[in-house]
This record gives structure tokens, sequence and C-alpha cells, in this order.
């Protein structure tokens, strides 16, 4: 039962913004549509989760780096709050009437088999997410989420690990994490500034000291994630509980502990974090490494002919680092105070058929900073926002989409990238030729 219907969903809200799209210096504006001759196949998302509460405990880090008290949250730490539920609600109808529009599913779709499948992480945020998403996308169809670990352990689909290391590979890859690093001195001067860092119990007790690039340490071993320590750490736990307590605080100056703060300015905020991510998570040798077995289920959908809908729920992690694997062109989403993927987003790999030909179109699609921080409602004709991603070394048609079978073969060689590492690396492999992975 694929669809139905020539008219295309619009690819950002209705306003007068532009983008740089595609790599080649094509702009687009927000209000464009595109030509009304696809047919909508099959759409796989790839999300993030919605508004959680911090990742810290009382007693931590989060705690003893700043004078101030936390925002009292709608639950526990790390648990989606109530505002991310009722976000993602909101999103799945958006999607909901985006794709009945489409003629992909029927109103008051109840899937009787596998078209629909809806698989989270075993934590309490994505499943959760997936939940909510869920009930405002299908709300008469009962849907189950899939998890295949048990609760609050994380799948290792969904987990950035290195299931690969050794001394040469780290010795490489440590290298490529550290040239990602930019001066974030300013950034460190304002975070220090907004949290008050000199005047908390950590900074007067001597067990945290002003923020440096200088201290940056890396931790890479074999099936656990990358990890660091030192000030970005520090800095990127602060940067992430500011930017959620700015989106659940209503009073803007309270999210700032009374800092009027700009937009740009919660940007450097942000910057923190996003900065923590991209080191860890992108670098060229590890994004193929920790983003392998996500690669695999992405593939593993858009092969599948009974699929019209797969809704795969994690976290920005996953996100980032699928689509550094892939070769993404540098790109910082429009209208949000976070660059790469703003709290609550989808990545989406859309199937679509013009003249017999078969063409994806990959996005992020996400609320703006307002509407986090305000939850209106979308329709049709005040869509969410939506960015169009270009790749290296594959070239997009007018309407941004990339022929199905090119970008196929583009994602399969990415999933051989990993075979290719060990092969580099493995020392029972010393022989072969390099690969080319940088």
């Amino acid at each position: 039962m694929k669809n139905r219907k020539s008219l295309v969903f619009r690819f950002l809200t209705v306003i007068s913004v532009t983008l740089l799209l595609f790599g080649s210096g094509v702009t687009l504006k927000a209000d464009e549509t595109l030509s009304d001759d696809y047919r909508l196949e099959e759409v796989v998302v790839l999300s993030r989760h919605n508004i959680r509460a911090p990742l810290s405990t009382k007693g931590s880090a989060l705690d003893t780096a700043t004078p101030y008290t936390w925002y009292e949250w709608s639950s526990n730490a790390s648990e989606l709050s109530l505002r991310g539920g009722m976000l993602e609600t909101a999103m799945g109808q958006y999607f909901r009437k985006w794709l009945e529009d489409e003629e992909l599913i029927p109103e008051n779709y109840r899937p009787q088999g596998n078209e629909i499948r809806f698989y989270a992480n075993a934590k309490q945020r994505t499943i959760a997410t997936a939940q909510y998403f869920s009930s405002g996308f299908l709300p008469v169809a009962n849907i189950r989420i899939e998890t295949n670990q048990e609760y609050d352990k994380m799948d290792p689909v969904f987990t950035p690990q290195l299931t690969f290391v050794n001394d040469r590979y780290v010795e490489d890859a440590t290298k490529q994490m550290y040239e990602l690093i930019p001066d974030l001195s300013k950034e460190y001067e304002l975070i220090s500034e907004v949290v008050d860092l000199k005047n908390s119990e950590g900074y007067l007790n001597g067990t945290i000291h002003d923020f440096s690039n200088d201290d940056i340490e890396f931790i890479m071993e074999e099936n656990a994630e990358p990890g660091m320590k030192g000030s970005l750490k520090t800095a990127c736990s602060l940067s992430d509980a500011l930017v959620l307590q700015y989106y659940e605080e209503s009073d803007a100056l309270a999210a700032g502990f009374g800092h009027d703060l700009s937009s740009e300015q919660w940007k450097m905020i942000s910057n923190i974090k996003d900065t923590y991510n991209d080191v860890l998570f992108t670098a060229p040798l590890v994004c193929i490494n920790v983003a392998h077995p996500l690669l695999k289920e992405i593939d593993k959908e858009l092969k599948n002919d009974e699929r019209l809908f797969s809704f795969l729920c994690g976290h920005d992690s996953n996100i980032s680092s699928v689509l550094a694997s892939l070769d993404v062109e540098d790109y910082a989403v429009p209208d949000s105070i976070e660059r790469n993927t703003p709290i609550g987003s989808k990545l989406t790999f859309e199937k679509w058929e013009k003249d017999n030909e078969e063409y994806i179109r990959v996005r992020l699609i996400y609320d703006s900073t307002d509407r986090l921080r305000n939850i209106s409602i979308h329709d049709l004709k005040n869509p969410p926002m939506s960015y169009v991603f270009a790749f290296k070394g594959l070239t997009a048609n007018e309407d941004g989409m990339y022929r199905l079978d090119e970008f196929m073969e583009h994602l399969q060689k990415k999933i051989n990238a990993y075979d290719e590492l060990i092969r580099k690396y493995d020392a029972k492999s010393s022989s072969i030729p390099k690969t080319g992975i940088e």
C-alpha cells in the first residue's frame, strides 16, 4: 500500500529565511515547495529524544559548580520531562498530518502487518519519546515500542561505543579528536559568569578549576563510548543543564540565573555541549566505528519492502555520528540555539518516486527554540523547521533529491568502512594496503 499523491511537503517553515543547500551555493527560501510530481514511498526516522532533566544527580559537579539552585524538574535525572512529552506528541501529530496528506497512510491508520516499526533504546527518555510520538502519530493504533535490552540498559545499536580499539587506532583517532577542539575561551568565560563559578562550592574547595582546553584527555576503551576528562566535560554538564533549563523555564531571566542573555549568548552556551558531542563522536576514525550498528539498521529499514514508516529513537550522539559517517557537508541549523541536533530533532530518510525513478531526501526536522519554549502546535501550513542535507561525493538534483541507488551504494560503502578500519589497524592484517580511511 504505498502512497499515492503527487503533492509534496514544504521543507521549511513558512517564513522568509534562506538557506544554503546541497553544498553548491543553491539557495532556497523557507516557503518554497518542491515540484509536484513526486510520490512518497517510505520514511525512516532516526530521532533524538525530547526534553529531559539533566543527566547529573544531586551532589554531582552540576550542583557544586554553581551556588544557584537549578530549575525544579518534572522528572528524575535523565528522564523525559512533561514538556518533552507534550512536544513529542505534537510532533507525532504533525507527521501524521504530513503522511496522510501524502497518502502514505490513511486517516486513523491501524497497521495490521509490518508496515510500521517503532524501535527505541531501552532508556526511559527514549522509550517515552517513542511512546509520546506514536500516540500523536497513530492515536488509535496502540503501537508497541520495540526494545531489545533490559529496561534502563543501553542497547548496543544505540550505544555509540568503540567495538574495535588498539594502540595505533587510539593514537590516530585521538589526534583527529584533538583537532576538532576549537578555541572556547569566550564560551568558558560566559558560562563561568552565568553560573557564578568562582563562588561555587566546587571552585572554593578546589575540586573545580577555571575552564581551559589545556586539561582535556580522552578515554578510548573497547566496548565503551569515547570518554573525556577535563574542563570541557565539566563545562558540558553545565551547558547541557542551562540549555534544558532555558527550554523549561518560562522566565528567560530566571533560566540564565538572573542574566539577561541574548540568543547569541545562548548559542555560545550551547556550543560547549555541541562541541563536546562533535569532538567525541564525529572524528572520521571514530564515527565509522561508533555509528556502524545504526548505519546497518537504517540500511535494513530502507531495504524492507513491507515498511512504510520506521521510528528509531536514540540520542544526539547517534544523529551526529551517523551524519558524520555519511560525509555530510558542514551545516548549522537555523532558528535554534543548538547548532546541529536540536533536542527532539528527527533525521529523516525519505524515499520518493518520480517518473519511475526512485530518489531519497535526507532532512533534519526539528522545533525552533521558540517553539520548544512555547509549545505551539504544528500543522501543514505551520510546519516545524527543516534542513535538507548535502553529502560529499554525491550530486543532488534541483529538488535536493539523490538517486536512491547512488545513495544506497554510498551508505553501503560507509558500512563497509568499519571492516576496512579493522583491516587497516589490526596488527594481524598489517600487510593489507591502506584503505584511505582518514
